[in-house]
């Protein structure tokens, strides 16, 4: 496992209105190191994106750190959680990930694993029972 105390894996999803700031984002690569989270980040227009992973208590503690920032229509989509992916990442923990795009987002939740995960976070998913469509 990539983590540096070992332990397992925990995900969460924020969405926002847009990531613009470019100062804002060198504070998030800060809290990204300092957490050792790995994070992506959909920046540059609407809607805004951030997935984290790392271990529990750095999840969290980034997650606490982006809602103190206050982005507009700042929405925690999934809570830290256990990620549900069978496929283990070989990506450097404590930095950021940028993308431009929504699709270059999506490729990057399927190379993780947890494609769907993301997008029922995302509302792009709904319950099969689910008569209103």
């Amino acid at each position: 496992m990539p983590l540096k105390h070992g332990g397992q894996l925990f995900n969460a999803l924020v969405r926002t209105h847009h990531i613009t700031s470019r100062k804002k984002v060198a504070h998030l690569k800060r809290a990204a190191n300092t957490h050792s989270c790995y994070v992506l980040l959909r920046s540059g227009g609407c809607p805004g994106i951030m997935y984290c992973e790392g271990d529990e208590l750095g999840v969290k503690q980034w997650i606490a750190f982006v809602q103190s920032l206050r982005y507009k229509d700042y929405q925690l989509a999934a809570r830290p959680a256990l990620v549900q992916s069978k496929i283990v990442p070989d990506y450097d923990y404590g930095k950021i990930f940028e993308v431009a795009t929504v699709k270059e987002f999506s490729a990057r939740m399927s190379e993780r694993g947890v494609l769907e995960w993301w997008r029922s976070g995302m509302g792009y998913t709904h319950d099969e029972d689910d008569n209103r469509f």
